[in-house]
């Protein structure tokens, strides 16, 4: 059931992830993962040490509150994107690190297993937690897909048609948070961007439209999951770790034949 509960898990996960690492590439927006990932462990540190049976709902809580915040501070123009996700990133984070200190914690393997993500550690109420955020999820975007394309492509035109641009975004940010912390048992808070955007940047350098972009992102992310895992069976290795490595080193791979291809064979054809 183990391994079971974390093949599911993982699978959802990368589905998801896919799908909202396009939109927030669109966005420029590929630094709000990291930032409400290293929220979230504010939040886990706090679950822990409050005795928390499952510490993801004290992220989700966490995580979604900082998206509402860094969303309203962006679009009041209080701060700039960038500048509100590195103060919730560095203020969160610390209070967690201090909540374990103050707790009497320290960083033990269970810290470590969301630092670094656990596959194997995902119980039945967490996989039941996962699946709720990943349906949610799945169901906003397939609602407001249209319209968070046009606010991801010219939000001011976006805003002339009447669409409420206000509401997508935070919604979407909320959304955003929500998967984050799905993710953080699958590859850890450290290593979220790199299921959350390392496989849509891959796909980017493939992808000819929107939706083919869509597409390739599944495609890297199974083939990230699927070969991290396996991998990190065969070494040993933590399964976050792994499966973020797996995702970079397909990325280099795809971007030099991609730059191969430019260069070498695009001209001989342009000559023909």
């Amino acid at each position: 059931e183990m391994f079971q509960r974390a093949l599911i898990s993982s699978l959802m996960v990368t589905i998801v992830a896919g799908i909202l690492g396009t939109y927030l590439l669109t966005q420029n927006l590929a630094l709000i993962g990291d930032g409400l990932a290293h929220v979230s462990f504010g939040g886990i540190a706090v679950g822990l040490v409050l005795g928390a049976t499952s510490p993801l709902w004290y992220a989700l809580i966490f995580s979604i509150t900082a998206s509402i915040l860094i969303y309203e501070l962006q679009s009041r123009e209080i701060l700039t994107g960038d500048a509100s996700i590195a103060i919730f990133l560095t203020g969160v984070l610390a209070l967690g690190l201090v909540t374990l200190r103050l707790g009497g914690g320290a960083i033990t393997t269970d810290i470590e297993a969301w630092l670094f993500g656990s596959l194997l550690a995902v119980d039945k109420g967490e996989l039941e937690l996962i699946t709720y955020i990943c349906f949610s999820a799945l169901v906003i975007l397939a609602v407001i897909h249209r319209g968070l394309l046009a606010v991801a492509i010219d939000p001011l035109a976006a805003r002339v048609q009447g669409l409420p641009v206000h509401n997508i975004g935070l919604l979407f940010s909320v959304t955003t948070a929500a998967v984050v912390v799905s993710m953080v048992q699958i590859v850890g808070t450290l290593l979220v961007t790199a299921l959350l955007v390392t496989p849509a940047a891959t796909a980017q350098l493939v992808g000819r439209s929107f939706r083919s972009c869509l597409i390739w992102a599944q495609v890297f992310g199974f083939i990230s999951i699927m070969l991290g895992l396996y991998f990190s069976s065969e070494t040993n290795t933590p399964s976050g770790s792994m499966i973020a490595l797996v995702a970079a080193i397909i990325f280099g791979i795809v971007a030099i034949c991609q730059g191969m291809y430019r260069s070498f064979i695009q001209p001989a054809d342009n000559m023909n």
